[in-house]
Order: C-alpha cells, then structure tokens, then sequence
C-alpha cells in the first residue's frame, strides 16, 4: 500500500476553496512507512479506528513528530478510556453517557494528553452504528458541559448507499441549534465533496488516498 500523492493533492486542493476547513486522513490498516510518506506531504492530522493498532503504529512517530494531531474515531470501550486519554490529542466517539462519566472522573485526577472531544450523533438512527441518537443531542451535549469535557464539535457517519447530503445538512441544522461555535466532523473518502458544501469542517478520508 502507497500513498497517492496526485489524488492527496487534489483532496487538499479541493479543501483550501473552503474556509475553517481541515484534513484528517484516517490510517486504519495503513503502515508506519505510509504515514511517515504523509507527513512528508504535509499532513499532520490522523485517525484511527482502534486504540490498539493506533498504540503500535503512533508510538515512535509521535515521538519524533511532536506536531501531529492524533483523533479517535472508533468506538471507545469503558476499559480503554484512560489509554485512550494518554495517546489522542482528540476523541470524535463520545456516545455514552458511561464513558463521559469515566473521562469525568480521570481528568479531574490527573493530566492527559486529549484535551478536545467530539460526540457522535448516530445521524441515520441506524441500530448497527455506534452515536446518540440526533433528538438526545441536546441533553446529552448538556451533560457533558456539566462533567467538564470541553466539547468541541460533532461528528457523524451517514447511512451507507444514501444521499450524504440530506444527514450533513442534518447535522449542520443540528449545530446551528446547539451552539454555532462547535465543529463538524463529516465526510469521507465517498462523500467528502458533499460534506465539504453541507458546511463541514473536518472531513475524514482514508482509502480515497491509498493505491
């Protein structure tokens, strides 16, 4: 697997005609060797699926790149909360009031590395998906105000075979009511041009980048 230098410029090119926009490539099942390739290129926001791979793959390469910017976007299991707290800069997967409560708890104890976090909004209401569901959102953002996590935006994953751009417009109507500071993480290596006009501000791509 290699990275695809002409397709990771046209991603980027596509992404500097929007404002307040960022690049997270996702590198689930990529190499070391292809990270390093990526960060040559400029990249210096990553994410991972799950704590374990990320904790083999980032240990020497956050050592020596001290610049990166390392999200989770998997789902976050109770067990592997404190871990997780010590490897990412920002955790995309708060969807359980449980784990808000355990972040609570560690963070009032000690200091650790993730100091943002997005929730996930369960967007389609899709039973096999991970995220709250969008009509709990309030509550739940409440929630975690109260427990001290500094929320910084949501994030979701739309229905598969679906126009992408009715849930991103879902959600950017969501924030808008929420609170309009807050980030939008949506769009992917299929639908990141859709995400791009539906006003999102983090756009997560992977598989669109590796040959």
């Amino acid at each position: 697997m290699t990275v695809n230098i002409k397709e990771l410029r046209e991603i980027k090119k596509n992404i500097l005609s929007y404002r307040n926009v960022k690049l997270c490539v996702v590198t689930k099942n990529r190499s070391a060797e292809d990270i390093n390739e990526l960060i040559k290129q400029d990249v210096h926001i990553f994410a991972e699926n799950r704590l374990q791979e990320a904790e083999k793959k980032y240990g020497q390469i956050l050592i020596n790149n001290k610049h990166l910017e390392l999200h989770l976007i998997g789902p976050l299991q109770s067990k592997k909360v404190k871990s997780a707290l010590r490897l990412f800069d920002v955790i995309q997967s708060i969807d359980r009031y449980k784990i808000i409560d355990l972040i609570s708890e560690f963070i009032k104890k000690y200091e650790y590395k993730t100091k943002k976090f997005f929730l996930q909004v369960n967007i389609g209401n899709e039973p096999q998906k991970s995220g709250i569901d969008q009509t709990s959102v309030n509550e739940f953002y409440e929630y975690a105000i109260k427990k001290k996590l500094n929320i910084v935006g949501l994030m979701c994953i739309p229905p598969n075979n679906s126009d992408s751009s009715l849930y991103f417009n879902a959600m950017y109507e969501l924030r808008e009511n929420l609170d309009k500071n807050l980030l939008l993480s949506m769009g992917m290596s299929s639908d990141y041009q859709f995400a791009l006009k539906s006003g999102s501000n983090l756009v997560r791509i992977g598989s669109r980048i590796f040959e």
